[in-house]
């Protein structure tokens, strides 16, 4: 599978491309400060710290679609991040995951790897994509999978050379 190329916002709002983030594989996460899930940014951050070295991209796109749970700007988010869970993979601008102005990053990646029952809906914040271009696959993890699960298997997407 080809990298795709999607037109992209960070926090800053810089424009960026997933190929100006190279890597053997991505992790990508719809994220809220206001969840009972946002203390998965420290777990994501432990793995951005031990893997990106080896070609690990993790990727946050703050969502505001479930239950209003981030609902500050740009500026605020990026502050509170940095603060609360020393982020430093790279952060994207709110982001729709689903509806009428999904992103056609998350298009994809719900095409790609359908929820339960085939569903493309987004459920919750900190849904989370595997994506592997070179062994053609993504795959999707529930909110109340914990990030630091996927160790093992991140660890030996990034031990496997890439073909081609």
């Amino acid at each position: 599978m080809r990298l795709p190329e999607f037109e992209l916002s960070t926090l800053s709002g810089e424009a960026r491309n997933l190929s100006d983030f190279p890597g053997k594989a991505w992790l990508i996460v719809n994220t809220a400060s206001h969840c009972a899930f946002t203390k998965q940014y420290a777990a994501l951050e432990q793995l951005h710290q031990e893997f990106a070295a080896r070609g690990l991209v993790i990727m946050g796109f703050p969502c505001d679609q479930f239950g209003h749970q981030e609902p500050g700007d740009h500026a605020e988010i990026a502050q509170f991040c940095q603060r609360n869970f020393g982020v430093s993979f790279p952060m994207f601008a709110k982001t729709d995951v689903n509806g009428e102005r999904t992103h056609p990053l998350f298009r994809f990646l719900k095409e790609k790897a359908p929820g339960l029952l085939g569903s493309h809906a987004i459920k919750w914040n900190f849904t989370k994509f595997l994506f592997v271009p070179e062994q053609n696959q993504v795959l999707r993890y529930a909110p109340l999978f914990p990030p630091n699960l996927l160790r093992k298997k991140i660890g030996t997407i990034l031990t496997k050379p890439i073909d081609g």
